[in-house]
């Protein structure tokens, strides 16, 4: 019995000194991976070389010996470096990517003859299988020798038979930009096999990032337009020429193709229901309406029947909010919602379609007695959630704002915050119930309840909080009298109740009267947002860029500037200006909350793209 435990003992000992030692040991190769790393970036090969050479010969590391070498090469020990690589070879003389090596060595030493030697003996001695070509491919790309990649693919079919590499070989090509072979290998590919769609869809777009003046897509169109012409039965064709006209927003044509695709048999319907979603989503209303209008024209055992039908209804409401001039008339919509809720019913389905009714008899038809009825029989429509509850409750007290109800208003707001605290609702409801004390002149009290809502989870929210706090403590500081920021208050009042001109009205009489006051610049803003509700967008325009102009450096400053870069990117068609505008913002303002969504719009518009294989570079993980 004691002999066993002592055995025992001795053994646990024995594992508790293995695992020191180990820890012992990666410790050091740790910091030594590190020091290598910043000999390497500091280009002090000679010092990185031996460290790398120790961390190789501990964990016998493809990435250590690759570092390695390239250290040796950098450093001209030329001959340590065909040493090992030698050496290496002897092991193992199947290693193409030890060719790569060599043939580099050789050129650094401008022995180019032997080293195209070396480069094309490592295409020549790749094993046959997937995972060795592709790690050949890999070495030659990220070092520049496209044509050695590009003849290692072309080899493949031949070495591998049943394999396909044109994705890859599609790939070489658009590194080379040789664009002409890159299309027609990708064409090629979709043809064999429909699945492979969406990866020439990803390498297409790495392309067009550079494509300044369309010429690829046109050149793409062209050969493409050609093979549908010769080839009517390669479906995938069709499908790449709906997505280029999606890519360009040519919602009109990508759609003709669905049509034709669906009238060949080939139930398109999923396809058609998301291009009329993208559609919509870039204010292409009307190739959206047409959209959904061929799914309703094709009858009720469309599964999509109805839904395209509620969200045709959506999307004309969506028109008239966004874009009047080009929408139903008031009266004309209040029709198309009665039809669709004779068909479609007054139900929990059409919850969404209620709340569009509600406001459009409140705000537009100026019948807020009749909306604030058909808000309280929405809400004990049969199984709502608790959520789409609620969210009638708030149109109702948006309702009653409109109609100057505040303190009903006030208390509907109320139960819905006591209700939803823990979700978005919750906060958006707090912003409205502050907005509105706002609205009333309780300037501090809204203040107050502003300042908690900056801590909220919701980003946009969170954002309209600062900036309306922000705006009532710069104003209530700077003057005495609260009666200017209060007639402000009155004229964002009247443009919630839908009221333009009575708002317009109002910044006018205060811009007269109050000319040094420092609401000017917000004036300017509020007038835009006026122009804008109404479609006139060079007018709105024209107000932000007074802003931009007289006052460059005050707190609306970037705000102008991402309303006018989006006004000429959505509205006005001026791609170069919009471009313009969002560089201004990055330079003038660059701690702005737009700071991130005004780049996300310039590299776009720039079309800023790089997809070239990179280099090795050292890290402190070990990459076996």
């Amino acid at each position: 019995m004691k002999q066993h435990l002592y055995i025992r003992l001795l053994l646990v000992l024995g594992f508790l000194l293995a695992g020191e030692l180990l820890f012992a040991q990666q410790i050091p190769d740790a910091s030594k991976a590190q020091l290598a790393n910043q000999y390497y970036q500091s280009k002090e090969f000679d010092k990185a070389a031996v460290l790398y050479d120790e961390l190789y010969q501990a964990t016998s590391s493809s990435y250590y010996f690759d570092l390695y070498l390239i250290c040796l090469t950098e450093s001209g020990d030329y001959e340590t470096a065909e040493k090992i690589i030698r050496k290496a070879l002897r092991k193992n003389e199947n290693e193409a990517t030890l060719y790569v090596q060599w043939g580099l060595l050789l050129k650094k030493q401008n022995k180019i003859a032997e080293a195209e030697e070396k480069l094309q003996q490592a295409v020549s001695v790749v094993l046959p299988a997937r995972a060795d070509y592709t790690r050949l491919a890999n070495a030659l790309l990220t070092r520049g020798e496209y044509a050695y990649a590009e003849q290692l693919y072309l080899q493949a079919p031949q070495k591998i038979p049943g394999e396909s590499f044109l994705y890859e070989l599609g790939r070489v090509y658009l590194y080379q930009r040789d664009y002409h072979k890159m299309f027609d290998v990708f064409l090629d590919m979709i043809r064999e096999d429909e699945n492979t769609l969406a990866r020439m869809e990803s390498a297409l777009q790495s392309a067009f990032r550079l494509d300044v003046d369309n010429s690829l897509r046109n050149q793409l169109r062209g050969r493409l337009i050609q093979r549908m012409q010769k080839d009517q039965s390669t479906v995938a064709y069709n499908r790449l020429l709906i997505w280029l006209f999606m890519q360009e927003k040519n919602y009109a044509q990508a759609l003709r193709q669905q049509i034709s695709l669906d009238k060949r048999g080939i139930d398109e319907s999923p396809m058609i229901m998301e291009l009329a979603r993208i559609a919509a989503r870039n204010e292409h209303f009307e190739e959206a309406l047409k959209a959904y209008d061929y799914l309703i024209a094709k009858g009720e055992k469309n599964p999509y029947f109805y839904q395209a039908k509620l969200v045709r209804m959506d999307l004309l409401y969506q028109q008239f909010t966004t874009d009047p001039k080009q929408a139903l008339e008031p009266l004309e919509l209040q029709k198309q919602f009665e039809v669709c809720f004779n068909e479609l019913g007054f139900v929990a389905e059409t919850q969404v379609l209620i709340r569009d009714f509600v406001h459009l008899l409140a705000f537009n038809l100026n019948r807020p007695d009749d909306a604030i009825l058909m808000a309280e029989k929405a809400i004990e429509i049969p199984r709502l959630t608790p959520l789409e509850i609620d969210e009638l409750k708030v149109d109702l007290a948006d309702v009653q704002v409109f109609k100057g109800d505040m303190w009903e208003a006030i208390l509907v707001y109320s139960q819905v915050i006591e209700a939803n605290k823990t979700n978005e609702l919750g906060d958006e409801v707090k912003m409205k119930k502050a907005r509105l004390g706002y609205y009333m002149g309780e300037l501090s009290w809204a203040k107050a309840q502003l300042d908690v809502l900056k801590a909220s989870t919701s980003k946009l929210i969170a954002n309209d909080a600062m900036e309306l706090s922000l705006f009532i403590g710069n104003n209530l500081n700077l003057d005495t009298t609260s009666v200017p920021l209060q007639l402000f208050a009155e004229a964002d009042l009247m443009q919630f109740r839908n009221q333009p001109e009575a708002a317009w009205a109002m910044l006018d009489s205060l811009q007269k009267q109050y000319p040094f006051h420092s609401l000017q610049d917000d004036i300017y803003y509020r007038k835009a947002a006026v122009l804008k509700s109404k479609g006139n967008w060079i007018e709105a325009a024209a107000q932000l860029e007074k802003i931009v102009t007289e006052f460059p450096y005050d707190l609306l400053a970037d705000d102008a500037m991402l309303e006018l870069g989006n006004l000429y990117r959505t509205k006005l068609n001026n791609q170069e200006q919009a471009k313009a505008y969002y560089l201004k913002l990055l330079e003038q303002h660059p701690g702005s909350v737009h700071v991130s969504q005004a780049r996300d719009w310039y590299r776009q518009l720039r079309g800023d793209f790089d997809d070239r294989p990179q280099e090795v570079t050292p890290s402190t993980e070990n990459l076996n």
